[in-house]
């Protein structure tokens, strides 16, 4: 009964109501950074809004929205001070001077444009995953941000939570041996997110730009390395538009870490549109990451959003198998209600601070996933998302 107890409270911490936090106050504190947010995103409540109230040294303090009754409606909801509407509001919030940091939670193909557009009005940039809609638009923009000496940084928040973490900790120890196979999956039932932004191919739409992106991503992170190969790539393709793929596997190959042993194997699937059971009854997400190794497997239910709840369970060759869980760092930061999101926004905050965060999504890491989103979409036929036109003026 204590379990479910804590279950229920952990749940409603992360997702409703968070503890406050009290020591913006503080007279020796610096003062908070000033967050913007660019559109009313559906994500941005429990992406931003939560994760910021707990944060003692951030402020939600503008958003802006093509409709200004929209952007004040949400403005006032959850808690911000200022909001900017109409066909200039965005660029009014990034003209702001109070304004320290840019959250970009728009579509895909909106995010170069905007990104640039933010770092050139000398904003650190926390920008929505996939980060643009080819990797030569991810290049440019830390490019920019290197050279203005700002922070940007791709928003795979699972990384920055335990769970995950604690998976490759066990990988990287060496008690199962070498990765052999690694496997990765996120698929959401259909009506759950196959429509708007998702299925416009000129913003970026798509199941491996939307979901594919993650376990992708993954695979990447538990080897330590990037694909040696696409193998295959096949594609549901949506019948409105079949530039749209609402389901994407992938078969690829990575480099073993053992000089001369096969290839790594791993099999990614992203797909927003899994077909209803029996016609009406929506199948449960799937949300894992299995790796086989040398001399044992392990598996993390939930990789995505473990904050909810996860399992990781390693089974060791000839050995009782067993079953843990991770929501805080041994001697870190963290409380057990902390959701991916909230871990992110600490090492964010950190970075901008200029102090060391705990974990951190490079620019190089950014880069590569792009690089081979476009080679999965190469290979499946259906080729890139369109670039931006969008060029950023020079002085």
């Amino acid at each position: 009964m204590s379990s479910i107890f804590g279950l229920f409270k952990r749940v409603y911490a992360t997702l409703v109501s968070p503890p406050l936090s009290h020591n913006a106050e503080d007279n020796n504190a610096s003062p908070p950074l000033k967050i913007g947010l660019l559109g009313a995103a559906a994500i941005a409540p429990h992406a931003l809004v939560l994760p910021a109230k707990s944060h003692p040294e951030v402020e939600l303090y503008a958003v802006a929205a093509r409709d200004v009754g929209r952007a004040e409606n949400f403005s006032k909801k959850h808690g911000f001070k200022k909001w900017y509407g109409g066909g200039n509001g965005y660029q009014e919030l990034l003209d702001d001077p109070a304004i320290d940091i840019v959250y970009n939670p728009l579509p895909n193909g909106l995010h170069y444009e905007w990104t640039m557009k933010a770092l050139a009005a000398g904003k650190h940039v926390l920008l929505e995953k996939p980060s643009g809609n080819t990797a030569e638009e991810t290049r440019r923009m830390f490019s920019l941000a290197d050279q203005k000496g700002l922070v940007l940084l791709e928003a795979f928040h699972y990384r920055f939570h335990p769970a995950i973490q604690r998976v490759r900790a066990i990988i990287d120890s060496g008690e199962l041996g070498a990765i052999k196979e690694v496997d990765a999956t996120l698929t959401l039932p259909k009506g759950f997110q196959d429509n708007g932004i998702r299925m416009n191919y000129n913003l970026g739409g798509g199941a491996m730009m939307d979901c594919g992106c993650y376990p992708l991503s993954c695979v990447r992170y538990l080897t330590s390395s990037n694909p040696s190969a696409v193998i295959s790539a096949t594609t549901i393709r949506d019948t409105r538009d079949p530039r749209i793929d609402t389901g994407t596997t992938a078969k690829l190959t990575f480099t073993s870490l053992r000089p001369g042993a096969e290839p790594v194997r791993s099999t990614i699937k992203g797909d927003f549109a899994t077909p209803l059971r029996w016609g009406f009854i929506p199948r449960f997400p799937g949300i894992s990451v299995h790796a086989v190794c040398e001399r044992g497997s392990i598996e993390l239910f939930n990789f995505v959003v473990p904050m909810i709840y996860h399992s990781i369970t390693v089974r060791p060759d000839g050995d009782v198998p067993r079953t843990e869980k991770a929501y805080t760092f041994e001697g870190g930061k963290g409380e057990d209600w902390w959701s991916t999101y909230r871990y992110q926004l600490e090492a964010f905050v950190d970075k901008v601070r200029g102090r060391t965060p705990q974990t951190w999504v490079s620019s190089e890491d950014s880069i590569s996933n792009m690089e081979w989103i476009d080679k999965i979409y190469e290979e499946s036929g259906l080729g890139s998302r369109p670039q931006s036109t969008y060029v950023l003026p020079t002085a």
